[in-house]
């Protein structure tokens, strides 16, 4: 089996809780410089925010609405070496209000033209091959087999896609449903049938339809792409049981940040991670399609996060509902084995 070369997975995914002061100030921390930044207050029903370095700093989408991007000066400020900077946003720096941050590293930056059926567009990009992940914004061409390329050197596993010049919802393509389903981010809809892409992505590009989600003419589009990397990510689907003592989804790994929805039922994305909840239960969980508070401590929304993956200890359709389907997104707390081929211990 081949693993992960990551011996420390802080060096790429990392969250890092915050209180904000109403004012400026710089978060450190992270471990690194982040690329994928996705910011959440955890006790004011605000909107997620979510910005990257290759559209900048000061561009916002929010997972939880369709609304297209905007610009705020006052939000993150910049990207620095050990974390990011804040100006006054209440979504991202009230004061004394509590945040969750998740944050990712890509690294490697390049544009080219995009390819496939159609006319070529312009694209630029970040990338990690190593974590598997990149960040794509790309021009659509409104031609069915219009190819983009993703960087990753392998197959992506899951894509998250969002126009950004209009008002869209997120569409997204999951390994474990396939290109002919497309689930929304920023809803709590079951599934739909719908050719997100033409057919799975190669280890180079993913061909797009005419899906106004991902390839409208001339719109403007951005792609968060990922392959799965043993022993640091994966992106899988489990099946509820509807029991309390519930389904068990093997990673690998012991999860620091898990993402996951009911796919074929109307169920939220639900987001739990390691740092808001350092024991188990883990029962902090936030919603990425909503903009609620976080359900602090909660006695129905909850898991446990172990050393192998994660369990669902709740009878509620949220995370367990009988033979539905569920997809999932999990980045390791530490890989199962580094490139030093020495197994790392759970916490």
């Amino acid at each position: 089996m081949a693993y992960t070369t990551i011996n420390k997975s802080t060096d790429y995914f990392n969250t890092k809780l915050y209180t904000g002061n109403g004012s400026t100030q710089s978060i450190t921390g992270v471990g690194f410089k982040p690329d994928w930044l996705w910011i959440k207050s955890r006790d004011s029903a605000t909107n997620h925010n979510v910005v990257d370095i290759v559209r900048g700093s000061t561009k916002i989408i929010k997972s939880n609405t369709n609304a297209d991007e905007t610009t705020d000066a006052n939000g993150v400020t910049s990207f620095n070496t050990d974390g990011f900077s804040l100006g006054s946003r209440t979504d991202t720096n009230n004061n004394t209000a509590t945040y969750a941050a998740w944050n990712w590293l890509a690294g490697t930056t390049g544009s080219g033209t995009t390819t496939g059926s159609g006319t070529g567009k312009a694209y630029s990009y970040s990338v990690s091959t190593t974590a598997g992940f990149s960040i794509v914004k790309y021009l659509g061409n409104g031609t069915s087999g219009h190819t983009i390329p993703h960087h990753l050197g392998s197959v992506p596993a899951m894509v998250i896609f969002k126009q950004l010049n209009a008002t869209r919802g997120w569409g997204v393509y999951h390994q474990s449903r396939g290109a002919g389903k497309i689930i929304y981010l920023d809803e709590s809809i079951a599934e739909q049938s719908a050719n997100i892409l033409t057919g799975t992505p190669t280890s180079s590009v993913m061909s797009l339809p005419t899906l106004n989600e991902n390839n409208i003419n001339d719109a403007s589009y951005i792609a968060y792409c990922f392959a799965e990397k043993t022993g640091y990510s994966k992106f899988g689907s489990y099946v509820g049981n509807g029991n309390a003592d519930g389904t068990f989804i093997y990673t690998g790994f012991k999860p620091a940040f898990v993402l996951f929805k009911g796919s074929t039922i109307a169920e939220n994305w639900w987001m739990f991670d390691t740092k808001r909840s350092e024991s188990n239960v883990a029962n902090d969980g936030l919603i990425a399609s909503t903009s609620n508070s976080e359900y602090s401590n909660n006695a129905t929304f909850k898991i446990d996060i172990l050393s192998n993956g994660f369990k669902m200890r709740s009878t509620d359709s949220f995370a367990n509902s009988s033979s539905n389907t569920y997809i999932y997104m999990a980045f390791a707390e530490a890989p199962l084995v580094g490139s030093n081929n020495v197994p790392c211990t759970a916490r």
